[in-house]
């Protein structure tokens, strides 16, 4: 299959799991082409079959703020009908989606792709519910021949607050279980010999509530001797930290930043530790997981279908972060159960979330709108 993919080229989840989503393609086989703002974080090396493409922009006094969404369906046109695209792959509604059918439009009727639209959370929860993206997003969706979603929670929300005329596919995140597994990482070059390493990885959102990471850990701190190791980064950090300076305890904590080779770095870790607003699906955890590391988590949103409670990790009520520090503390000082939580958290995360079975589902989606247009161009000539 020739295969068109669209996604935000950055380390979050959505651009994460289209740039792995499109190298498992390409070592099955298929022709992959990625239309991004700059080369996605994870292809930075040759791999056979997958190809990108940069959008051009243009700076002109006319324009207050750079046309994006119009110079991205240009590029799709222009990559669709160059390398006859079958499928194209946009990540996220809006701009994605709706930049993808106004390039498919350009297309003569002949060299029209079918169109999936995978949905990741906030182009569904923050951009797409409001107002001035509401008819948008919608529109995306609907112009769609297929749209999927990360979790059965998402879509659920995703079918509630949009009202679709047809239903959102659940296909899960993935995991290359051999590229996040445990292995040997200098701990030393981390932390001291005596500490346990409690780990918060996220883009520092609000939905993150990163001030709840800081609230639960200085109360781990009562129990435990640990350091807190931070990395990413966003709007969020800088208050954190000024939290955790108002709290005494700021020399307990590292910020490491955006780390681009996470695996190297999780397995390290004694606690994953992420107490979200709500996840629409939880890539960390479930890398975590992979790693053999417990994870502490909120119940809320799709990370209820990642996690489960009490067997590969602890799920906590938003804000409640008595209850984090205490679950924290359950992992941290009883080693045996830590490891017992982490070897079931592997086993449950190649079961569930292995690139065979989550790749094949995403196939069997395109193969089935590959041979319907088939049928249908097939009836239209007769």
């Amino acid at each position: 299959m020739r295969i068109g993919i669209t996604c935000e080229a950055s380390t979050g989840g959505s651009g994460i799991l289209a740039t792995e989503l499109g190298m498992e393609l390409g070592k099955r086989g298929h022709e992959v082409h990625f239309v991004t703002t700059e080369t996605p974080v994870r292809l930075s090396r040759f791999q056979e079959n997958v190809f990108t493409h940069s959008v051009d922009m243009i700076t002109y006094p006319l324009f207050r703020i750079p046309p994006y969404t119009l110079a991205l369906a240009s590029k799709i046109s222009e990559v669709a009908e160059e390398f006859d695209i079958e499928v194209w792959h946009a990540h996220y509604a809006v701009p994605n989606a709706v930049a993808a059918q106004l390039g498919r439009d350009m297309l003569p009727e002949e060299k029209r792709f079918s169109l999936v639209t995978t949905l990741h959370g906030t182009d569904i929860t923050l951009v797409g519910s409001h107002p001035s993206f509401y008819r948008t997003t919608r529109y995306g969706m609907e112009s769609s021949n297929a749209v999927t979603a990360v979790s059965r929670w998402l879509s659920e929300e995703t079918e509630r607050e949009f009202g679709l005329t047809r239903p959102v596919q659940t296909i899960y995140n993935f995991i290359d279980p051999e590229r996040f597994k445990p292995r040997p990482v200098n701990r030393a070059a981390l932390v001291r010999d005596d500490e346990k390493i409690i780990m918060h990885i996220s883009n520092f959102r609000p939905v993150k509530r990163v001030t709840d990471v800081i609230r639960a850990f200085r109360k781990m701190l009562e129990q435990v001797n640990a350091r807190l190791l931070m990395l990413g980064d966003g709007p969020e950090r800088i208050g954190a930290m000024g939290v955790a300076r108002q709290l005494g305890i700021a020399d307990r904590i590292t910020c490491l930043g955006n780390v681009e080779h996470v695996e190297e770095l999780l397995p390290a870790a004694d606690l994953i530790f992420q107490p979200s607003e709500h996840e629409s699906f939880g890539l960390v955890p479930l890398e975590a997981m992979a790693c053999e590391v417990p994870v502490l988590v909120t119940a809320s949103g799709g990370i209820v279908e990642v996690v489960e409670h009490g067997v590969t990790g602890f799920l906590c009520e938003v804000g409640d972060t008595d209850a984090m520090a205490r679950y924290g503390v359950e992992i941290l000082n009883n080693p045996e159960l830590a490891r017992a939580m982490g070897k079931r958290g592997r086993t449950h995360a190649i079961d569930k979330f292995s690139p065979d079975r989550i790749v094949g589902e995403y196939e069997a989606l395109y193969a089935g709108l590959i041979e319907k247009r088939r049928e249908l161009a097939g009836c239209g000539s007769a």
